[in-house]
């Protein structure tokens, strides 16, 4: 299956995508190319944004506040990521859960990924139209994020 029917079935069930997903064994060059397409475009989504703040603030230009947010988005992201899923993971160890730090790692990436569509609609609407519906749609982002991820989890929990 395509990326794009994955990340479109991932919106109509999580739970089928992910235990296929990790269904097929670990795969560490498949969670660090997902991770990194995931924030790039988070990069690209972010990029209405910098070019409003460019435009009310031009004392630093549009080039400099991309080259920071590419630095951000694509270099220490991915990072913060594995991160979080090592905490994560220890956090799991504690609580005496049987999920591996790959499949904990895995399922935080494709959330980050699945909910791609609706981060370029969130950086359309920080560039655009800031407010109490980038609030609210902010809000709904981190909702399906952690219903993606959470799913996520769930199925690894139920795969070990």
């Amino acid at each position: 299956m395509s990326l794009t029917q994955d990340i479109l079935s991932t919106w109509r069930g999580p739970r089928r995508v992910q235990a296929r997903f990790l269904g097929q064994g670990r795969n560490e060059v498949r969670a660090l190319i997902f991770v990194l397409i995931a924030c790039v475009l988070m990069f690209v989504a972010a990029t209405p944004y910098q070019a409003r703040e460019a435009q009310l603030d031009p004392e630093v230009p549009l080039m400099a506040r991309l080259y920071w947010s590419g630095f951000l988005y694509i270099f220490l992201i991915p990072l913060l990521v594995y991160a979080l899923a090592g905490i994560v993971w220890l956090l799991a160890r504690v609580a005496r859960r049987q999920v591996s730090g790959y499949q904990i790692r895995f399922t935080l990436i494709w959330a980050l990924l699945a909910v791609s569509p609706l981060t370029l609609i969130v950086g359309i609407v920080a560039g655009y139209a800031p407010g109490l519906a980038l609030q609210v749609l902010g809000f709904v982002w981190l909702a399906i994020f952690g219903w993606f991820w959470a799913s996520g989890l769930l199925v690894a929990e139920d795969i070990t």
